[in-house]
């Protein structure tokens, strides 16, 4: 009789700690705010940029990845230029870059540039090695895409030294962006600066053009998602939205540097425009200098929460609770 009132009891016992539990999550359930979707405009434009630095594929839908945007074979900054010795070549160093198009057809790369053959080389070389590169001070790897890419490249910028180009794998590791390792929540990028999801507004960039002698585009600055039907640098306080099925989370301001002065259609940096006006009026808050020093700040970078489909005409909601 004993060991039946104790079996009794531990039955007991385990029945209320699970009605509790229970119990415990409802009311978390209904104690939690509700979302709140507000309607903030509209994408106007989707960009792929496959090669760092290089010129943007324009599409009307894409795979929003953890590690950026995806259409067909295409993927988002991965693909980059390196030095023989495995450092990252960006359009700040090589300005003409900017011209450079990489596109992918029936599992093959394409190269092309101004004055030069279109280059055509299987996007998979297993048999390639694998190199060890160095993106600011991160290191991660690249398959090399070959020796007929390295003279392309070569001879295209003709800087009198040795270019490679490497392609980022699906099975390679990630790098987090370790200079914002202590500040950020964890995420990870290929080759991209920092964020693997960079968006702006059309009004943001109007607004910087009316205050120049030169009008700007968007493609200056290398968004990926761009916005309409918004007020200028309203995109600045979007710290979570919604895009169709896509959830994205802002991780920080684009910090801007010396590459807005290369004009994306001729590849030459053009003085000091639009980087000194921008640093008259888009400089970040004394709070925030350990951050973001002397960038003034143009476009906001995300990470990714929920993958999903992106599409040019989809309803961007802010999300608040």
């Amino acid at each position: 009789m004993d060991l039946l009132v104790q079996n009794r009891k531990v039955v007991l016992l385990v029945a209320g700690a699970g009605a509790a539990v229970l119990g415990l999550g409802l009311g978390l359930k209904y104690l939690r705010k509700p979302e709140n979707l507000v309607r903030v405009g509209v994408v106007s434009q989707l960009l792929i940029h496959p090669l760092k630095s290089g010129r943007a594929a324009s599409v009307d839908r894409v795979e929003c990845h953890k590690l950026g945007l995806k259409s067909g074979e295409l993927r988002d900054r991965h693909w980059l230029v390196v030095t023989e010795d495995g450092h990252m070549v960006t359009g700040r160093q090589e300005p003409r870059l900017v011209l450079v198009s990489l596109t992918c057809q029936g599992g093959q790369v394409c190269l092309n540039g101004p004055n030069m053959e279109e280059l055509k080389f299987p996007i998979k070389q297993p048999d390639n090695p694998v190199i060890d590169c160095r993106v600011f001070s991160a290191d991660i790897q690249g398959r090399d895409c070959g020796a007929e890419a390295s003279r392309w490249l070569t001879r295209y910028l003709g800087a009198g030294k040795t270019f490679r180009l490497v392609h980022f794998e699906p099975e390679m590791k990630a790098r987090r962006p370790a200079e914002k390792e202590p500040l950020f929540p964890k995420y990870e990028v290929a080759y991209p600066d920092i964020g693997p999801v960079m968006l702006l507004s059309e009004a943001s960039v109007k607004n910087l053009s009316g205050k120049l002698d030169n009008e700007v585009t968007v493609e200056r600055f290398r968004p990926n998602i761009v916005i309409a039907d918004c007020e200028a640098f309203e995109e600045d306080s979007w710290e979570e939205i919604q895009i169709g099925s896509v959830r994205l989370q802002r991780v920080m301001s684009c910090g801007r540097c010396v590459f807005t002065t290369v004009d994306p259609e001729t590849g030459i940096k053009n003085g000091k425009e639009p980087l000194e006006t921008l640093k008259s009026y888009r400089l970040c808050d004394l709070s925030e200098k350990h951050i973001y020093k002397s960038s003034p700040l143009f476009g906001q970078l995300h990470t990714v929460k929920k993958t999903g489909i992106l599409q040019v005409g989809d309803v961007v909601y802010k999300i608040s609770r």
